[in-house]
C-alpha cells in the first residue's frame, strides 16, 4: 500500500527536511511518529528536500507500507475513524503522536493512485518568499517567515526583473553548484506583489529547483529593488553563467514551499519514469 501525505511545517527549528545524524529534521520527526503508529522503519519519499529554516504549507511525500503495517493501520479503528478509509486514518493518528502545537503536521493521508511517486511524478513546485522592507515595517509576529530588508524596495522594478527570467535556461549563476548536477531548469512563473500588509511577496514556480536557486533569484530582485542592479542585469547575469557578488542568497526564513503539482492520474507512472531517467543521465 502506497500512501500520499500532505505535510506542513515551520522550518525554524529544523535542520532541513532530510535525515542528518544528531540533528533534528522534518523527515526524522515524521518517521519517528510513523514508527510509533505503524512499527517497523518507515521511510518517506518527498517531493522537495527543503533546506534548514525553510517552511512548507504544501509539501508532499509518499510512504510504502508492508503487510504488517497495513494490518496495524486497519486493525482496531479508534473512535471517530471506524468508517474512514484505512489510509485516511493515518493523518489523525500522526497528529496525535506529534502533539498539540507541533511545528510539523500531516494535514491529509490518502491511498496514492497507481504510479504515483511524490518526487518523480511531480511536474512543478511552487514557492513563496516574503520580504518586509521599510515600507512594510517590521512585525515581530511574522519574523519566522519574513525576511527584513532595510530599504525602500521598488516592487515594480523587482517584478519586471523577475518576469525577464521566465523560461528554460541554465541558472548556474543563481545556484550553488553540486557535482554532476544540472542547473538547467524551466522557470514557469516568477513575479512580485505587495500584500495587504505591505509585505513584498514573490511567487516562484518551476519544474524543479537547484540548490539555493529561489533565494538567489530573490536576492537578485532585491538588488534591483534597491537600485544596485538594473532590470536587464538579472537576465544578463543568468546568461553569463557566473555567480556575482551583487546577488546575495537571502535568508531561509522568508521561503515557503506552498504547492507541488502532479499530472492526471493516468500520466503519473510515465512522468515518474521520464524524470527518473533524466536524473540518471545527469
Amino acid at each position: 500500500m502506497r500512501i500520499r501525505l500532505d505535510i506542513a511545517y515551520d522550518g525554524t527549528n529544523f535542520r532541513g527536511w532530510a535525515l542528518q545524524p544528531g540533528l533534528r529534521s522534518v523527515q526524522g520527526t515524521l518517521e519517528d511518529a510513523l514508527a510509533r503508529v505503524l512499527a517497523g522503519a518507515p521511510r518517506l519519499v518527498v517531493a522537495g528536500r527543503t533546506d534548514a529554516g525553510v517552511h512548507a504549507t504544501g509539501q508532499v511525500a509518499h510512504l510504502d507500507l508492508d503487510d504488517a503495517q497495513v494490518d496495524r493501520l486497519t486493525a482496531r479503528p479508534t473512535r471517530g475513524d471506524a468508517q474512514a478509509d484505512p489510509a485516511d486514518r493515518l493523518a489523525p493518528r500522526l497528529r496525535g503522536v506529534l502533539g498539540g502545537y507541533s511545528d510539523v503536521t500531516v494535514h491529509r493521508t490518502a491511498l496514492a493512485p497507481d504510479g504515483f511517486d511524490a518526487r518523480f511524478s511531480a511536474v512543478w513546485r511552487r514557492y513563496e518568499y516574503r520580504i518586509a522592507d521599510r515600507v512594510a515595517g517590521y512585525d515581530p509576529m511574522e519574523r519566522h517567515r519574513t525576511t527584513a530588508v532595510r530599504a525602500d524596495l521598488d516592487v515594480e522594478a523587482m517584478d519586471a526583473a523577475a518576469r525577464s527570467l521566465i523560461g528554460l535556461h541554465d541558472f548556474a549563476a543563481y545556484c550553488k553548484p553540486r557535482e554532476e548536477a544540472t542547473t538547467i531548469r524551466t522557470l514557469l512563473e516568477f513575479d512580485w506583489h505587495r500584500a495587504g500588509d505591505g509585505v513584498l511577496v514573490a511567487n516562484v514556480r518551476a519544474d524543479a529547483f537547484c540548490h539555493s536557486m529561489v533565494r538567489a533569484l530573490v536576492g537578485a530582485c532585491v538588488a534591483v529593488g534597491e537600485g544596485r542592479l538594473d532590470v536587464d542585469d538579472v537576465a544578463a547575469i543568468r546568461d553569463a553563467g557566473d555567480r556575482v557578488p551583487e546577488v546575495k542568497v537571502l535568508a531561509a526564513r522568508g521561503l515557503t514551499l506552498t504547492a507541488v503539482g502532479y499530472p492526471d492520474d493516468e500520466l503519473l507512472a510515465a512522468r515518474a519514469e521520464q524524470t527518473r531517467a533524466r536524473r540518471d543521465r545527469e
